[in-house]
């Protein structure tokens, strides 16, 4: 990471003071490169690139063949779950972020599922590269193709942590971090300033938190509503929580390069922690020209669909932080290799987490397996209406911080009767 700033260099020493520190050469992994950028390249991809050409997941764990005999997408009203079963009994079950796949499941169903039936689970990075071709799913790339991909991943990678009897971050190459310090990320568009403030201070209170993330902007552009909310609910943030919580703010591509540098500077005016997708996710060179701007590092990617465009990202700069979203970016094992191409250049990760589903619980097994994730995870609460058991964590923040579950694969079990009300899904 670029030196920009006093205030950069205090994120990365908050980062390491929560212990989760960032590592100066990044393990890497085979390449799932899509969908090139458009922009001028940097002159040097080199180290980079050797992050993408290794391997994620060890499968010397996995000495015998676990040939994927059935796939089956099960919904009970609009909850979706995947599981999975060798022709040895091994079983593995994801709960998919039921907010998209209500849309997206005959995609699932005609071109996921038929592609993966009878292929021998220990070769699933392969297995991801090759089902982007398939049927041309490439031009399903986005969260069309990628939603269902991650739901079935999320099954495969349960499935290899009971084979190995080890937990989900185990199988993706090590735990790094057994906990999770959390922020409290909040959206209150459309109330005042003041109105906003009330109900941040009411979120992180109920987690403990010791940093917290609230919008600005009106969101890709649009008018923000009350006008001129941003600009005074900026400083009473930092004055309702005082000179040590960690802030960060998200416009969500809210502005243009000029408004989103004068928004910017407000914040650094504040000492925030980062500066959320200041533009449009798809405006590339717009962002770069945000970050050069600023001092506050720049974070971004919850809605990036391609590979190739977080290596532009990464490798020019643009970003200081990346945030895939693990179900929109098609999985844990893509995700990995966004982080390490950003450890290749002394970058955080910090995942997005999409709702729904059990959405957080994959977010803190992914995380504790990234050796330079981010000192702070958003924490949005699981779902109660899902009913499971979880025996090695409770799964709430205490102190801030979140237990990773360290059971075999997710490390939990649906309840049976729950499960049991869940019928086949046909396209």
């Amino acid at each position: 990471m670029k030196n920009k700033s006093a205030n950069r260099r205090s994120f990365i020493r908050k980062s390491a003071a929560s212990g989760l520190g960032i590592p100066l050469v990044a393990a890497s992994t085979q390449s799932l490169i899509a969908s090139p950028a458009r922009q001028e390249p940097t002159s040097d991809y080199t180290d980079i690139d050797l992050a993408l050409k290794k391997q994620v997941i060890d499968m010397t764990k996995f000495p015998d063949p676990l040939i994927i005999e059935t796939i089956e997408l099960l919904r009970h009203q609009d909850n979706f779950i995947c599981r999975v079963r060798t022709t040895s009994g091994v079983e593995g079950i994801s709960v998919s972020n039921n907010m998209q796949m209500v849309s997206l499941y005959p995609i699932f169903v005609n071109r996921i599922q038929p592609f993966f039936e009878g292929k021998d689970a220990r070769e699933l990075e392969q297995l991801l590269e090759e089902v982007y071709v398939y049927k041309s799913n490439y031009k399903l790339q986005s969260l069309a193709v990628w939603v269902p991909l991650a739901t079935l991943e999320f099954a495969i990678l349960d499935l290899l942590g009971k084979a190995a009897h080890q937990s989900i971050g185990e199988v993706l190459g090590g735990v790094h971090h057994p906990e999770i310090a959390v922020y409290r990320a909040n959206n209150h568009r459309g109330e005042s300033a003041e109105a906003s403030l009330e109900k941040i201070i009411r979120n992180v209170e109920s987690s403990e938190a010791k940093a917290v993330k609230f919008k600005l902007g009106g969101r890709m552009n649009a008018k923000e509503k009350p006008t001129g909310r941003s600009e005074k609910l900026i400083p009473l943030v930092r004055e309702a929580f005082g000179p040590d919580m960690v802030i960060y703010a998200d416009s969500n591509g809210s502005y243009d390069v000029d408004e989103a540098i004068r928004i910017g500077k407000l914040c650094q005016d504040q000492a925030f922690d980062f500066y959320e997708e200041p533009v449009p996710f798809d405006w590339y060179q717009e962002t770069r020209m945000v970050n050069e701007g600023l001092t506050i590092p720049i974070a971004g990617g919850e809605q990036e669909p391609s590979m190739r465009n977080f290596r532009w990202l990464i490798a020019n700069d643009a970003l200081d932080i990346v945030q895939p979203d693990i179900f929109y970016f098609g999985g844990m094992v893509r995700s990995m290799r966004v982080a390490r191409m950003a450890a290749a250049r002394d970058k955080l990760c910090v995942p997005h987490i999409s709702g729904s589903g059990l959405g957080y619980l994959y977010m803190v097994h992914f995380v504790s397996a990234v050796p330079n994730a981010g000192p702070y995870h958003e924490f949005k609460g699981l779902n109660e209406e899902l009913p499971f058991e979880c025996p090695t964590s409770d799964l709430t923040s205490k102190g801030g911080k979140v237990k990773v579950p360290t059971g075999p694969g997710a490390g939990i079990t649906i309840d049976p009767d729950f499960l049991n009300k869940h019928k086949p899904v046909s396209a």
